[in-house]
């Protein structure tokens, strides 16, 4: 078995793991400031946004132009008395974006871009877009993004508890705050793709949240029957316990969109590519962490208010503190040691090893046995 691999079922097993839930604050106070800096982004820079939402034309011109992106931004300038976006295109042809502008002066702008380029007029293809179609796309891109949030919210209050439901959409905004703030600072245009980049980072946030919080809804049932783990350990075991499983998916989807920005739109120049690439990428990787540093720890936060968790915190710590001050392991340990007594490769206990009272990964109502190695049981 590879490192990787070993290391992800000795965190399924609670062999080993990392506080996520204990540190949260360290967590929320990054995020704080990403998102406030997204923010700020938002507020001095703003979007950049692309002429589907703003109105303007595009012109193509014929194959094999000998003219360079420069000249032509300048010519495009000149003409229209506004900012140009100039592509050149696999074939030689140059795309020329020039928004904010009036579908009657497309024709001037045209013809003088043929006599600065000096071809036909003919030749130049120009396609419209009315402000007025701009805005109606920008309404329905909020109106989809609002449906779809409410979706998520309704779907993962029956599924699982309102409690998760509202930690799934404070990760969600979260992930859109920052992918927008990106695209704030570093001017890159806001187009249709952007959109549909958006919408498809929810969805991988999105899974690898419910993943957790499956995991978090199986271990905590009957979970005050028992008083040898707080919420916030069982929490902190699901996180650990798909650690391995999140970071897998997300360096798998990475790399394909690693690719597509930084080699496509980056090194080859296919500029397009960055309206859909940025946003993939940025939102993939605001998706994993807040999955994990986010949306489970904030579900935890919202669970130790409740009564009944509050006071099984008490009885836990309590049992804790007298078995600490009787020079007793802690139960939660005993049973970890326990669990590694066991042989890695005969899955024999060793019989030096004191009875397991719950399963490695479950409270200790559970069933017995759940979590373990395959092979005999004590």
């Amino acid at each position: 078995m590879s490192k990787l691999g070993n290391l992800g079922a000795r965190l399924h097993r609670g062999e080993v793991g990392y506080d996520f839930v204990g540190n949260r604050k360290i967590w929320y106070g990054i995020s704080i400031l990403i998102t406030i800096t997204a923010i700020l982004g938002l507020a001095v820079r703003g979007l950049n946004m692309g002429i589907e939402f703003q109105g303007g034309a595009v012109f193509t011109t014929p194959k094999h132009m000998t003219v360079s992106v420069n000249q032509a931004e300048k010519f495009a300038e000149d003409a229209s008395g506004h900012d140009a976006i100039v592509q050149k295109l696999g074939d030689g042809s140059l795309r020329v974006q020039i928004a904010g502008i009036d579908t009657d002066k497309s024709d001037g702008i045209k013809a003088q871009l043929s006599k600065d380029l000096k071809i036909n007029s003919e030749d130049i293809a120009a396609d419209l877009v009315g402000p007025s179609w701009g805005d109606q796309v920008a309404n329905k891109a909020w109106e989809g993004l609002a449906i779809f949030m409410v979706l998520v919210v309704i779907y993962l209050a029956i599924a699982f508890e309102w409690r998760m439901a509202i930690a799934a959409l404070v990760a969600l905004i979260h992930d859109i705050t920052i992918t927008t703030g990106i695209y704030a600072l570093v001017g890159f245009e806001v187009t249709p793709g952007t959109v549909i980049g958006l919408l498809t980072i929810l969805g991988y946030s999105l899974y690898d949240t419910v993943v957790v919080f499956d995991s978090l809804k199986e271990q905590t049932r009957d979970i005050t029957k028992q008083t040898r783990w707080t919420y916030s350990d069982v929490a902190n075991r699901s996180i650990n316990g798909t650690l391995v499983r999140s970071i897998n998916t997300t360096v798998v989807a990475l790399l394909p969109v690693a690719a597509l920005l930084f080699i496509g739109g980056g090194v080859l120049g296919a500029g397009m590519l960055n309206d859909i690439s940025l946003s993939l990428f940025v939102g993939l990787a605001a998706g994993a962490y807040s999955s994990i540093f986010i949306a489970t720890p904030l579900v935890a936060d919202l669970k130790e208010r409740e009564p009944q968790i509050k006071a099984l915190r008490k009885r836990v710590l309590a049992k804790r503190a007298q078995a600490a001050a009787q020079g007793e392991p802690s139960p939660a340990d005993a049973t970890e040691r326990a669990d590694d007594a066991y042989d890695d490769e005969s899955d024999e206990p060793d019989d030096s090893a004191a009875a397991v009272v719950g399963p490695r990964n479950q409270p200790a109502s559970r069933n017995r046995g759940r979590g373990r190695p395959s092979g005999k049981r004590r």
